[in-house]
């Protein structure tokens, strides 16, 4: 099976939108990674719903929404309106999280909780088998570019021994500091998505990165 790729629209040029998003349809890029920040949440304001709903029609891979937000589940049928397939909620932000994954799901979209580096897998023990995706920051969130936190290996692993015990069909997806040094052992340790940003888009060529990692397969 190969990697799924999502490349993080984070690091794409804003100022020429419309290009990277040609780019990414004409690649091998699985789906396009999408990160909202409110700068509460997270230390940082990245872009909202008008930005999302322009690139859902100028995109033809699924979007992979990220919420960086309080109170994510606000803004679950706003989010599938832009076309999201896949809504991806942060454990940390959201208190009544079996509810919010419901709505999603209600809403028509797959749903994914999201875990910062400092939390622990086995807080999503009681709805792991509801979940669609469980999204790992190998970064402290809120800004691309980070260095890779090692641990983030051996959470994949505990997060794969979950997953595999309760009999979840949930994907494991990393997102920070994915480059080409970290994305092989990140494979290798059990991750289906991988999201990148400035080692795709800031690369000189992003579809021969993009397929790079895309070729990655799971021992």
């Amino acid at each position: 099976m190969k990697t799924i790729v999502s490349p993080s629209l984070l690091s794409a040029n804003f100022i020429d939108l419309k290009s990277d998003v040609e780019m990414i349809n004409k690649s091998d890029a699985d789906w396009l990674h999408m990160d909202v920040m409110d700068g509460v949440f997270v230390p940082n304001i990245s872009f909202g719903f008008p930005v999302l709903e322009a690139v859902s029609k100028a995109c033809n891979k699924p979007l992979d929404v990220h919420l960086m937000i309080v109170n994510p589940e606000r803004y679950i049928e706003q989010t599938a309106k832009c076309g999201a397939e896949y809504m991806t909620i942060h454990y940390e932000a959201c208190t009544h999280l079996h509810r919010a994954i419901q709505q999603i799901h209600a809403a028509g979209m797959k749903a994914g909780v999201s875990l910062n580096p400092s939390t622990p897998v086995w807080v999503l023990e009681d709805v792991i088998k509801d979940l669609d995706l469980v999204l790992l920051m190998s970064v402290n969130p809120g800004f691309g570019g980070q260095k890779f936190i090692e641990n983030t290996i051996d959470k994949v692993a505990r997060l794969r021994e979950l997953i595999q015990r309760t009999g979840s069909h949930a994907l494991i997806e990393v997102d920070g500091g994915v480059q080409g040094e970290t994305a092989p052992r990140l494979v290798e340790a059990g991750v289906d998505a991988l999201v990148s940003g400035s080692y795709v888009f800031k690369s000189r060529d992003p579809i021969a990165t993009i397929h790079s990692l895309k070729e990655l397969k799971k021992i």
